[in-house]
């Protein structure tokens, strides 16, 4: 049978390797949530301003909304 504190000192090992991992983990997925966060805001930001230059190209008269004379 092995020793009892050698098996005590890698279950410690791994108790703090796993509490260690866990920490990790929660620190990525709070990074992973934010940034997605700004995506998203992002996102409805450059939906908005498309929006936004689509009305404003659509009235505004001029060379932009014309035929170009060799058609």
């Amino acid at each position: 049978m092995s020793d009892p504190n050698a098996l005590g000192e890698r279950i410690d090992a791994l108790e703090a390797r796993v509490a260690y991992q866990d920490d990790t983990i929660e620190s990525l997925n709070q990074t992973i949530t934010a940034q997605w966060k700004q995506i998203d805001a992002l996102s409805r930001q450059v939906a908005t301003l498309n929006d936004r230059l689509q009305e404003a190209e659509a009235r505004a008269p001029g060379p932009a909304n014309e035929r170009p004379p060799h058609y």
